[in-house]
């Protein structure tokens, strides 16, 4: 699965790709100058990530749905699955992606000083 990973994801790869290396670029900033405008740059950026991958995800189902019609009945099934299959490496880098800036930004959260408790 790895070995072709990227080429069998298809045309998604390429915005998943760019908004998630966006996505870690701004977590690397928010770790670098803990502000709360980085992390909501970098949760909007999260959020996109997560679309492209989900959009990537459905055309590539809808496209392999679109051509069963030129298969062989007894074939239908499995080219659908593998399809399918293909289509879910969108999903599947965003995710990786989203989580490597998580973690990121769990690195970024520790060095948020903590705030003073009030007195009473």
């Amino acid at each position: 699965m790895w070995s072709h990973f990227y080429a069998v994801g298809g045309w998604g790869m390429h915005p998943v790709t760019l908004f998630g290396f966006l996505l870690i670029a701004a977590n690397v900033l928010y770790v670098l100058r803990p502000e709360p405008r980085y992390l909501r740059l970098a949760v909007a950026l999260g959020v996109v990530t997560f679309g492209a991958g989900m959009l990537g995800t459905a055309t590539g189902i809808c496209t392999s749905a679109l051509y069963l019609d030129h298969i062989e009945p007894a074939m239908q099934l499995q080219i659908f699955a593998l399809g399918i299959q293909e289509s879910l490496h969108d999903l599947v880098l965003a995710l990786i992606l989203i989580v490597v800036a998580c973690l990121v930004t769990a690195v970024g959260a520790l060095r948020v000083p903590r705030a003073e408790p009030h007195p009473r």
